[in-house]
């Protein structure tokens, strides 16, 4: 007598409660994304009084409860959206491939990212204006604020180092003031190019313009850097 074959589920068969949780984790993630995008659109439109949680459920075609079931408040959900803006310019920031070992070159790499990220989202510009307005109350209270400024100043230190290394850069300059004067050059034109063009009579968006200013920077930054005479005796630049 032959035996009666025995019927085995094959390991890629899953039973419906797995597919379930599955679909539903999945729904869950692309519910809070819509949320949060939807939010950087609006706070970036109406600030944070104006962009009420109404408006956000409603671009983001979800539900007030929602925001508040994923994010807690209003507070922890324009929280998030610093972290993610961060977050995104970071993440394009990695990308850069730098030759560190052309350290004139790598630094002009890393300004024209950092001028050019301005120009590109100008939704970064518009949502940290926002922050600074509240004096920086929301993103004080980030656990993650200090995670995202920390590789940008890395990049420009060991750019620095190695062009101090090559004799190239001069030895007394660090690299948190040169994050500093690439950030303050390139975020204060973006952010007020509307009152600066029409103070001074020209459009600062026009494309002669952009390139024109990221060029300036670029100079200014270079020589900056380059080899010159120490400070006088009794003054130190600060270091990183």
């Amino acid at each position: 007598m032959s035996a009666t074959p025995t019927k085995t589920r094959t390991a890629s068969t899953r039973s419906p409660s797995t597919r379930k949780t599955g679909v539903r984790e999945l729904a869950a993630q692309t519910t809070r994304d819509n949320i949060l995008k939807a939010a950087t659109k609006v706070f970036a439109r109406y600030g944070y009084e104006g962009g009420s949680v109404e408006k956000i459920s409603k671009a983001a075609k979800s539900f007030d409860r929602m925001i508040y079931y994923y994010f807690g408040s209003k507070e922890g959900l324009f929280i998030e959206v610093l972290e993610e803006i961060y977050r995104r310019m970071n993440d394009a920031e990695s990308k850069l491939n730098l030759d560190v070992d052309n350290p004139g070159e790598a630094l002009q790499a890393v300004i024209r990212f950092v001028v050019g990220y301005y120009r590109k989202h100008p939704e970064f510009v518009t949502l940290l204006n926002t922050e600074n307005l509240h004096k920086g109350k929301h993103i004080s209270k980030s656990m993650r604020a200090r995670e995202y400024s920390s590789p940008a100043i890395e990049v420009i230190r060991r750019v620095l180092e190695s062009g101090q290394a090559q004799g190239a850069f001069r030895q007394d300059v660090s690299a948190r003031d040169v994050y500093l004067l690439i950030a303050a050059t390139g975020y204060f034109y973006m952010s007020n190019r509307h009152t600066l063009s029409a103070f001074l009579g020209e459009n600062l968006e026009a494309p002669e313009a952009l390139a024109h200013w990221e060029s300036f920077v670029i100079d200014s930054v270079l020589r900056t850097v380059a080899p010159g005479p120490s400070l006088p005796q009794g003054q130190t630049a600060r270091r990183a």
